[in-house]
């Protein structure tokens, strides 16, 4: 994929850095993108290459990004996977994701993911970095994701999310009868000898805020939804488990299968099966990126999750009529 842009930049940006005059002369691309260009050598000014992203502009000088071989997701294979789309324009896509299907391919998962999915669905995709993808769910967890369709939304979407713009609330079903809600505002990184979890870190972790408030309380079990204020990765999962509520099914953060005492024969055997993590992306908010007004998906939980709710309700009954 070859890609050339032409422009002289204005005399009023003398003194500014050249990543952030080349990021508003071509907004279709992101800064850090265009920053990447710099660094390759495939941007010029005046015909000179371009050396440093933070390199100071003149005014008025012609620049030239020439790319011959863009990186692009077409080396992923296009497969024929179903996706339950809820939201789709010239620009943007609203996926509902099932348990199960990884996000991007990588070790372990080459392919049948939703990347190489959304590849099939529109070979336009190819064009975009991730195949449009801006954020992502972990395999096991079900709901909704954005997907952009054209590099303007792109670079607006991975904005809006680093400016918590973009809405995200999910609904869990974590162990333990809690009273009430409230908001973890404790940081994560990755654990320091499990380079496959995160956990909360006194030190070297980032940021990460996450609001919860219950929905629905069972015997010794809570509904809850939460929603991000940042996206790190497994936070709801780190920090529910953080609370002493982890997730029901977390392989990770659960701590293992813990049966409550009492209850019923069919809520057992849908605890000891529930091999997932309890959590579903329920529901989607944001300004449409290219200003054509808000964007508002939401999706119920899915068969197996909904199951869960209906046993845990009928558990519940029963100890409320035996009381």
């Amino acid at each position: 994929m070859s890609i050339q842009l032409d422009a002289e930049i204005p005399t009023d940006a003398a003194g500014q850095r050249l990543d952030r005059v080349l990021a508003m002369l071509f907004p279709q691309h992101s800064r850090s993108r265009l920053a990447g260009w710099i660094r390759q050598g495939v941007v010029r000014i005046d015909g000179l290459q371009a050396v440093l992203p933070r390199q100071a502009v003149a005014g008025g000088e012609v620049v030239r990004i020439a790319v011959a071989d863009e990186a692009a997701p077409s080396q992923i294979t296009a497969e024929p996977i179903a996706l339950d789309i809820r939201y789709q324009d010239a620009d943007l896509l609203v996926l509902n994701k099932p348990a199960g299907l990884v996000v991007h391919p990588g070790a372990g998962n080459p392919r049948g993911t939703l990347q190489n999915a959304l590849l099939y669905f529109d070979p336009q995709l190819a064009g975009i970095p991730r195949a449009g993808i801006v954020h992502r769910l972990d395999k096991d967890t079900s709901g909704l994701l954005v997907v952009a369709r054209s590099l303007t939304a792109h670079t607006a979407l991975v904005a809006m999310l680093s400016q918590h713009i973009v809405q995200r609330r999910y609904q869990a079903v974590v162990r333990g009868r809690l009273i009430a809600g409230g908001t973890v505002d404790v940081p994560i990184g990755r654990h320091p000898s499990d380079r496959l979890r995160q956990s909360v870190r006194d030190s070297g972790g980032r940021r990460a805020l996450t609001q919860y408030r219950v929905i629905e309380r069972f015997r010794a079990h809570t509904l809850v939804q939460c929603e991000l204020e940042t996206g790190r990765t497994h936070q709801i999962r780190v920090h529910m488990a953080h609370l002493g509520n982890p997730l029901i099914g977390d392989p990770i953060y659960g701590g293992g299968l813990r049966l409550p005492g009492g209850a019923i024969p069919e809520l057992l055997e849908v605890l000891r099966g529930f091999r997932r993590q309890a959590l579903h992306a329920a529901s989607l908010r944001f300004p449409h990126p290219l200003g054509q007004g808000e964007v508002h998906v939401e999706v119920p939980v899915p068969k197996d999750f909904n199951h869960l709710l209906t046993v845990l309700r009928v558990d519940c009954d029963r100890a409320e009529r035996l009381s």
